[in-house]
This record gives C-alpha cells, structure tokens and sequence, in this order.
C-alpha cells in the first residue's frame, strides 16, 4: 500500500513517518504550504523537510511554491475560518497528488500538531477521499508528541515558533486579544 503524506514541516513529519515507517507502507512524503509567511520562513521549513527526507530516507514530491496573495484572497474576508481554507487547500492538493500517482491513501503531519483542529481535518480528508477515489489515513499522532519532539531536535531540525501564516505569526507576537 502507498500512502502520500502531507508535511506541514520536519518536526511535525517525524513522529507520523516514524510510527508508519514501521508499518507495512510504502510511505512518500509531499510538502505544499503556499500559506507559509514570510518567504524567509517558508524557506526555512522546506530546507527542513530535505533534510528530514534524507536523513529518514523518504522520498518527497514538492510542490514548492510560495502564494501569499491566493493565501490572502481566500481567507482575508473571514480570519477566523483561515485553518479550514488552509487544511482543505493543502490536504486537496495532497488528494490529487495521490490520485495522480496512483497512492492507495494521504494523510497529513497536521494530525500530528495538538494545536490543530482534528475533527475538522479528519472531515475534510474524508470528503476528499470520496471525491477522489483515494482513502484518507487517519491516526492521531498526537500521542507522540514529545517522542517527536525530542527527535527533531536530536536531528537538529528547524523548529518553527508559529502555525505558519501571517495571522499566526501576528498572534505569536501580539497574542490572540489583538487578533
């Protein structure tokens, strides 16, 4: 079996990769994260995602491009569902990876994250799959949460201080009152 995951960024990657690595899965690792602000930071995680590749020896489809504007376009009119356009626009590009090169599953290193929103990812990559015709894999990674942390930075992974967009980024410095 094939599964194509999504990598919102190394540290996130390592725990999912690991615990399925051991698996029966022939796992492939893809990395599409327009909403990643600034381009400065957005260069930093993809540097980190090469170098977890290598060293875990997983092999990646990049779709490396940096999109602030259609990020802003489709969240600026209603901040506060930003998450849902961010899960559903990566985890759909992810979908039709898998459906292009013929992976029996995706998934995603956002379940792996407990600041995101399980159920709401979980719904969404299900609705992909029956859209489609590619099984959404499920599992809360959550449980590894400081196994992957540590191992990150035993790897000596970049390990970001924000979600990824500019409102997250706005929040890691001004909190969320001033949202």
């Amino acid at each position: 079996m094939k599964l194509l995951v999504h990598i919102c960024c190394g540290p996130c990657a390592v725990y999912p990769l690991k615990k399925n690595l051991e698996g029966k899965m022939d796992i492939w690792g893809f990395f599409y994260n327009h909403n990643i602000h600034p381009y400065t930071e957005y260069q930093k995680r993809l540097q980190a995602v090469k170098i977890l590749a290598d060293k875990m020896n997983i092999r990646m489809i990049y779709r490396d491009e940096y999109n602030l504007e259609e990020f802003l376009k489709n969240t600026i009119n209603n901040i506060d569902a930003r998450c849902g356009y961010c899960y559903s626009s990566r985890l759909e590009a992810t979908a039709k990876t898998a459906k292009e090169n013929g992976f029996d599953y995706f998934s995603s290193s956002l379940l792996y994250s407990k600041y995101q929103n399980h159920d709401e990812i979980k719904r969404i990559g299900l609705n992909l799959a029956e859209r489609y015709g590619v099984k959404f894999y499920y599992d809360d990674f959550r449980i590894g949460w400081k196994e992957g942390i540590k191992e990150s930075k035993d790897m000596g992974l970049y390990r970001q201080q924000y979600c990824g967009c500019i409102f997250s980024e706005k929040e890691r410095y001004l909190g969320k009152a001033h949202g």
